[in-house]
Protein backbone atom coordinates (compact mmCIF):
# COMPACT_ATOMS: atom_id res chain seq x y z
CA UNK A 1 0.00 0.00 0.00
CA UNK A 2 1.37 3.48 -0.79
CA UNK A 3 2.68 5.50 2.11
CA UNK A 4 0.18 8.29 2.68
CA UNK A 5 1.76 11.72 2.34
CA UNK A 6 -1.54 13.50 2.77
CA UNK A 7 -3.58 15.12 5.50
CA UNK A 8 -6.81 13.45 6.53
CA UNK A 9 -9.57 15.19 8.47
CA UNK A 10 -13.28 14.77 9.06
CA UNK A 11 -15.61 16.65 6.74
CA UNK A 12 -16.84 19.99 8.12
CA UNK A 13 -19.84 22.04 7.12
CA UNK A 14 -17.62 24.71 5.57
CA UNK A 15 -16.36 21.99 3.17
CA UNK A 16 -19.80 21.45 1.63
CA UNK A 17 -19.42 24.09 -1.14
CA UNK A 18 -16.18 22.35 -2.14
CA UNK A 19 -17.93 18.96 -2.19
CA UNK A 20 -20.68 20.49 -4.33
CA UNK A 21 -18.06 21.77 -6.79
CA UNK A 22 -16.37 18.38 -6.89
CA UNK A 23 -19.67 16.63 -7.61
CA UNK A 24 -20.15 18.95 -10.61
CA UNK A 25 -16.81 17.92 -12.14
CA UNK A 26 -17.64 15.86 -15.26
CA UNK A 27 -15.23 13.05 -14.39
CA UNK A 28 -16.64 12.77 -10.86
CA UNK A 29 -20.27 13.20 -11.96
CA UNK A 30 -19.83 10.31 -14.41
CA UNK A 31 -19.48 7.86 -11.51
CA UNK A 32 -21.02 9.77 -8.57
CA UNK A 33 -24.51 10.54 -9.85
CA UNK A 34 -25.38 12.76 -6.88
CA UNK A 35 -27.23 16.05 -6.92
CA UNK A 36 -24.55 18.73 -6.41
CA UNK A 37 -26.95 21.42 -5.21
CA UNK A 38 -26.22 22.98 -1.82
CA UNK A 39 -29.44 21.58 -0.34
CA UNK A 40 -28.74 18.04 -1.58
CA UNK A 41 -25.13 18.09 -0.40
CA UNK A 42 -26.26 19.31 3.04
CA UNK A 43 -28.93 16.59 3.20
CA UNK A 44 -26.45 13.89 2.15
CA UNK A 45 -23.42 14.85 4.26
CA UNK A 46 -24.85 16.97 7.09
CA UNK A 47 -25.91 13.96 9.19
CA UNK A 48 -22.34 12.57 9.14
CA UNK A 49 -20.98 15.97 10.16
CA UNK A 50 -23.53 16.16 12.99
CA UNK A 51 -22.83 12.60 14.13
CA UNK A 52 -26.35 11.29 13.48
CA UNK A 53 -25.15 9.08 10.60
CA UNK A 54 -22.34 6.63 11.46
CA UNK A 55 -20.68 7.09 8.05
CA UNK A 56 -17.28 8.73 8.51
CA UNK A 57 -16.59 11.26 5.78
CA UNK A 58 -13.11 12.67 5.22
CA UNK A 59 -11.45 15.39 3.20
CA UNK A 60 -7.98 14.42 2.02
CA UNK A 61 -5.49 17.22 1.37
CA UNK A 62 -1.99 17.67 0.08
CA UNK A 63 0.15 19.40 2.69
CA UNK A 64 1.28 22.94 1.96
CA UNK A 65 4.40 23.02 -0.21
CA UNK A 66 6.09 25.57 2.05
CA UNK A 67 5.90 26.38 5.75
CA UNK A 68 2.76 28.35 6.48
CA UNK A 69 1.14 27.40 3.17
CA UNK A 70 -2.37 25.97 3.48
CA UNK A 71 -3.08 22.34 2.66
CA UNK A 72 -4.92 21.75 -0.62
CA UNK A 73 -8.03 19.55 -0.37
CA UNK A 74 -8.35 17.20 -3.33
CA UNK A 75 -10.42 14.15 -2.36
CA UNK A 76 -13.46 12.97 -0.45
CA UNK A 77 -13.54 9.51 1.12
CA UNK A 78 -16.42 7.91 3.00
CA UNK A 79 -15.86 4.98 5.35
CA UNK A 80 -18.56 2.87 6.91
CA UNK A 81 -19.15 -0.45 8.59
CA UNK A 82 -21.23 -3.02 6.80
CA UNK A 83 -22.96 -3.62 10.14
CA UNK A 84 -24.39 -0.09 9.92
CA UNK A 85 -25.66 -0.52 6.34
CA UNK A 86 -28.02 -3.53 6.27
CA UNK A 87 -29.27 -3.09 2.67
CA UNK A 88 -25.77 -2.53 1.32
CA UNK A 89 -24.45 -5.49 3.30
CA UNK A 90 -27.18 -7.72 1.84
CA UNK A 91 -26.41 -6.54 -1.69
CA UNK A 92 -22.66 -7.21 -1.36
CA UNK A 93 -23.32 -10.53 0.42
CA UNK A 94 -25.20 -11.70 -2.67
CA UNK A 95 -21.90 -11.39 -4.58
CA UNK A 96 -19.33 -12.38 -1.93
CA UNK A 97 -19.31 -13.13 1.82
CA UNK A 98 -18.98 -10.05 4.04
CA UNK A 99 -16.74 -10.82 7.03
CA UNK A 100 -17.86 -9.73 10.49
CA UNK A 101 -16.69 -6.22 11.31
CA UNK A 102 -15.79 -5.40 7.69
CA UNK A 103 -15.50 -1.81 6.53
CA UNK A 104 -16.11 -0.28 3.12
CA UNK A 105 -15.17 2.99 1.45
CA UNK A 106 -16.22 5.27 -1.40
CA UNK A 107 -13.82 7.82 -2.83
CA UNK A 108 -13.39 10.55 -5.37
CA UNK A 109 -10.60 12.85 -6.46
CA UNK A 110 -12.40 16.12 -7.03
CA UNK A 111 -9.69 18.47 -8.25
CA UNK A 112 -9.55 18.12 -12.03
CA UNK A 113 -5.85 19.02 -12.29
CA UNK A 114 -4.99 16.29 -9.75
CA UNK A 115 -7.06 13.49 -11.28
CA UNK A 116 -5.07 10.69 -12.88
CA UNK A 117 -1.89 11.53 -10.94
CA UNK A 118 -1.87 8.61 -8.51
CA UNK A 119 -3.39 10.47 -5.58
CA UNK A 120 -6.47 8.22 -5.41
CA UNK A 121 -4.49 5.25 -4.06
CA UNK A 122 -2.76 7.53 -1.58
CA UNK A 123 -6.10 8.88 -0.30
CA UNK A 124 -7.46 5.32 -0.09
CA UNK A 125 -4.37 4.16 1.83
CA UNK A 126 -4.69 7.03 4.31
CA UNK A 127 -8.34 6.28 5.10
CA UNK A 128 -7.74 2.53 5.34
CA UNK A 129 -4.76 2.99 7.72
CA UNK A 130 -6.87 5.32 9.85
CA UNK A 131 -9.65 2.70 9.77
CA UNK A 132 -7.35 -0.02 11.10
CA UNK A 133 -6.44 2.28 14.00
CA UNK A 134 -10.01 3.44 14.79
CA UNK A 135 -11.75 0.10 14.26
CA UNK A 136 -9.58 -2.58 15.87
CA UNK A 137 -12.24 -5.26 15.31
CA UNK A 138 -12.24 -4.68 11.53
CA UNK A 139 -10.23 -7.33 9.75
CA UNK A 140 -11.20 -6.50 6.17
CA UNK A 141 -12.17 -3.67 3.87
CA UNK A 142 -14.47 -4.67 0.98
CA UNK A 143 -15.12 -2.25 -1.85
CA UNK A 144 -17.52 -2.88 -4.74
CA UNK A 145 -16.81 -0.82 -7.83
CA UNK A 146 -18.50 -0.58 -11.22
CA UNK A 147 -16.62 -2.80 -13.63
CA UNK A 148 -16.54 0.01 -16.18
CA UNK A 149 -14.81 2.40 -13.78
CA UNK A 150 -11.28 1.30 -14.59
CA UNK A 151 -9.62 4.26 -12.84
CA UNK A 152 -11.41 3.40 -9.61
CA UNK A 153 -10.57 -0.28 -9.54
CA UNK A 154 -7.00 0.39 -10.63
CA UNK A 155 -6.67 2.81 -7.69
CA UNK A 156 -7.79 0.03 -5.35
CA UNK A 157 -5.28 -2.39 -6.87
CA UNK A 158 -2.49 0.17 -6.52
CA UNK A 159 -3.51 0.65 -2.87
CA UNK A 160 -3.03 -3.11 -2.29
CA UNK A 161 -6.58 -4.42 -2.73
CA UNK A 162 -7.26 -7.71 -4.52
CA UNK A 163 -10.28 -8.48 -6.67
CA UNK A 164 -12.20 -11.27 -4.93
CA UNK A 165 -15.53 -11.39 -6.74
CA UNK A 166 -17.63 -10.01 -9.55
CA UNK A 167 -21.34 -9.87 -10.00
CA UNK A 168 -24.41 -7.70 -10.45
CA UNK A 169 -25.11 -4.81 -8.09
CA UNK A 170 -27.16 -1.65 -8.40
CA UNK A 171 -24.93 0.94 -10.10
CA UNK A 172 -24.36 4.38 -8.55
CA UNK A 173 -25.16 5.89 -11.94
CA UNK A 174 -28.33 4.43 -13.49
CA UNK A 175 -26.80 4.63 -16.99
CA UNK A 176 -24.28 1.92 -16.06
CA UNK A 177 -24.78 -1.83 -16.31
CA UNK A 178 -24.95 -3.75 -13.02
CA UNK A 179 -21.52 -5.40 -13.51
CA UNK A 180 -19.34 -4.85 -10.44
CA UNK A 181 -16.01 -6.05 -9.09
CA UNK A 182 -15.52 -6.47 -5.36
CA UNK A 183 -12.07 -5.75 -3.94
CA UNK A 184 -10.74 -6.78 -0.54
CA UNK A 185 -7.88 -5.74 1.68
CA UNK A 186 -7.23 -7.66 4.89
CA UNK A 187 -5.72 -6.09 7.98
CA UNK A 188 -1.94 -6.27 7.66
CA UNK A 189 0.14 -7.99 10.30
CA UNK A 190 1.48 -4.69 11.67
CA UNK A 191 -2.11 -3.62 12.52
CA UNK A 192 -3.05 -6.85 14.31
Amino acid sequence: MPTPDVELRRLRREDLPLVSRWLRDPRVARWWAEDPSAAAVEARYGPSIDGTDPTEVFVVSLPGAAPGEDARPFALVQRYRFADEADYSAEVSAVTPVPAGALSIDYLVGEADLQGRGLGPTAIAAVVADGWARHPDARDVLVPVAAGNRASWRALETAGFTRVAEGPMEPDNPVDPPDHYVYRLSRPREWR
